[in-house]
């Protein structure tokens, strides 16, 4: 008999009003996995993930953390108890210095207090190359490293599960990678991520299960490459003939090498 995932929702629905969002949704997530989610716009990714993170309450459905149910616990019960979402537009407290943002993070989000609280927001910091800034304001930060402070201010947090919310909107070409090199080391580190992109490009580098969504509903999943082949999800989401030249084949001809995809050695 296999053991629980991580995190699992069982009939996970969501309705504002008569719009169904989601739909007696289904999903299992392993410990270490990168799951990214695609679909068009409207398909429900980000609803999925504000749902998980508590910040908007199921309709209908469970959902489960390690098997326990968590369905009615608080976006700051799930902080505290492994859940932290980043989102596409950083909002850090601008006055405040790097490392006070994440002292901030660490104190509030991990319920951390003294001597843990700075270690937590300290790794959080290293881990995502920020630590020259320490004492910078956030205000002072180009985008890139806005995005990698907000990371870091989910990281303080010390998740188990890391939610990331289109965090490649906006970024240059030649920031992507960047961008993809810290997923890839906080995947390394031991955090199950779970990651709706629209740069999709970005999302077949480091994951190692891809969903699309499409009406509340999962259209296809499994390897990236084969998810991303799918000719239901090349008309649906790429919007492309099934004969055409998929995205990603694009981007492996014409990405410089250092955003492909890397062997998983974290399984």
């Amino acid at each position: 008999m296999s053991s629980a995932p991580l995190l699992e929702t069982q009939n996970l629905g969501r309705k504002f009003g008569q719009l169904q969002v989601l739909s007696d949704f289904d999903l299992r997530v392993e410990a270490g996995e990168v799951l990214g989610i695609i679909g068009p716009n409207g398909a429900g990714k980000s609803t999925l993930l504000s749902v998980i993170g508590g910040s908007v309450g199921a309709s209908t459905g469970r959902i489960l953390l390690d098997n326990e149910d968590i369905t009615r616990t608080s976006a700051s019960w799930r902080a505290r108890h492994g859940i932290a979402t980043s989102y596409q537009i950083p909002r850090p407290f601008l006055e405040m210095t790097v490392l006070e943002n994440l002292l901030v993070a660490s104190t509030f989000a991990a319920n951390a207090r003294g001597k843990k609280a700075e270690d937590l927001a300290i790794g959080a910091m290293k881990s995502v190359g920020l630590e020259g800034y320490a004492n910078n304001p956030a205000s002072s930060l180009r985008l890139l490293d806005r995005k990698r402070l907000e990371v870091a201010r989910a990281l303080a947090a010390n998740p188990r599960i890391l939610l990331l919310d289109e965090i490649a909107g906006g970024l240059t070409e030649s920031e992507v990678p960047e961008l993809v090199d810290l997923i890839r080391h906080v995947s390394a580190s031991g955090v199950t991520v779970i990651w709706i992109e629209h740069v999709v490009h970005a999302l077949t580098a480091v994951a190692t299960r891809l969903i699309c969504l499409t009406y509340g509903r999962i259209l296809a999943e499994g390897e990236p490459q084969a998810v991303l082949n799918s000719p239901e999800v090349r008309s649906v989401y790429l919007g492309l003939d099934p004969d055409g030249e998929n995205e990603a084949e694009s981007f492996v001809k014409n990405r410089p090498s250092e955003v492909q995809k890397e062997p998983n050695t974290h399984a």
